[in-house]
């Protein structure tokens, strides 16, 4: 078991009309002068928008909008945003939406009281040393970014570079999530985004500390919780307690509980990063496209975990006579039930064709940061690793 800090100071509002406290809370963490990031249309649509402006705005409270944030959120917007801030002497981000909008809130968050080109932080250059308060209303419930430390932004400035940069400092005061708020998503956006809180745990429970029992436990349970719940969903998309878990869920995969005595292997993450920066792919099904590979892979040398997992996750009988192969029925279980939510299981189901030898070296090039870098904790993926895998998933 490997010692940890566990650190999760983000305040949960959750429930039906929890956004209602939106303006105390901000008032609570010393807003006055908010920038309301949002994305696309949804949110406006909805109403949540104009409720979440009309309820501060009434509290005295100060705001300003700036929409238009794209999944897997460009560095374009980021400095529109850091602009926006500094002219209208913003003091806190309010980012109503999911992943997409709360990371491009925290790259503001980082930018407005940086010095230099905030890009920095992502290319190495640069740790945060200081971020804009951030708060979240959730509407998406995926990445996890309402409690997590991380920010990933892509430079579409710089030929779709996707990074990612973890600190503290960018996590969010309080986070607001109202299951009602999930109904309308999409079938696919709600498969989607069971495939990402999934893998944000399967990450972590495939590492190479693997003495935690408590830990795996509760990954375990998320694990098995979000399986059932997001197949059930997709029949009943109004079933609040449903809705519920898997909200929640979300936020429990990616606060790091699910890593105390581990530690983060998502090898397949950066893998996913490099195809959505190309391609432009919704993030959770890049990553059901990529972890059957990565998982063959990397299997023959950790057979007993992928046990573990194929049994008390999958629900696969174990066959004492031969391990391996009860490992490789957890596996295809896994892409089964991709296949249940109507998700890829290869680069071609994802993209409509194969990826071609030159955009394989492409990504891994990325990936690596020109050959510079390897990823994992359960193993570490090298550039002919990573070319392997990509050939394995492009199959």
């Amino acid at each position: 078991m490997k010692d940890f800090n566990f650190y999760t100071p983000t305040r949960v509002v959750f429930g039906r009309e929890s956004e209602e406290k939106v303006a105390d809370l901000v008032k609570q963490y010393g807003g006055k002068r908010v920038l309301v990031h949002y994305g696309g249309g949804s949110a406006r649509r909805s109403g949540l928008l104009e409720k979440m402006v009309k309820l501060l705005n009434e509290a005295d409270i100060y705001t300003v909008e700036l929409g238009g944030v794209v999944p897997n959120p460009e560095l374009t917007m980021v400095r529109r945003g850091i602009e926006l801030c500094r002219k209208e002497q913003v003091d806190f981000i309010l980012a109503v939406g999911g992943g997409s909008v709360i990371d491009s809130a925290k790259a503001i968050g980082y930018g407005v009281p940086y010095e230099g080109d905030v890009w920095d932080l992502w290319d190495g250059k640069a740790v945060p040393q200081a971020c804009l308060p951030v708060a979240a209303v959730l509407t998406i419930p995926a990445a996890g970014s309402e409690m997590s430390s991380s920010c990933v932004i892509t430079n579409d400035e710089a030929g779709m570079l996707k990074r990612g940069v973890n600190s503290d400092l960018c996590r969010c005061k309080f986070a607001i999530m109202n299951p009602e708020r999930t109904y309308t998503l999409p079938a696919y956006q709600t498969a989607a985004g069971a495939t990402d809180i999934m893998m944000h745990t399967m990450e972590r429970y495939f590492c190479a500390h693997q003495d935690m029992m408590l830990t795996d436990a509760i990954s375990e349970a998320l694990l098995r919780t979000v399986k059932d719940c997001a197949v059930e969903v997709l029949k009943r998309p109004n079933d609040y307690r449903l809705r519920a878990q898997i909200m929640w869920a979300g936020s429990l995969a990616h606060n790091d509980l699910t890593e105390c005595g581990g530690e983060k292997d998502f090898a397949t993450h950066k893998l996913e990063h490099e195809l959505s920066a190309m391609f432009g792919v919704t993030h959770g099904a890049g990553l059901a496209a990529m972890w059957g590979s990565w998982a063959r892979y990397v299997m023959p040398r950790h057979v007993n975990r992928f046990v573990q997992f194929a049994v008390n996750v999958m629900g696969v009988e174990c066959d004492y006579t031969d391990l391996s192969a009860t490992a490789l029925r957890g596996i295809e279980a896994v892409e089964d039930f991709y296949r249940t939510l109507g998700m890829p299981t290869s680069i071609p189901e994802l993209l409509g064709r194969p990826v071609t030898p030159g955009e394989i070296d492409e990504m891994v090039d990325k990936c690596s940061h020109g050959g510079k870098l390897a990823y994992g904790s359960l193993e570490k993926i090298d550039t002919t690793a990573m070319t392997a895998i990509y050939n394995m998933a492009n199959k």
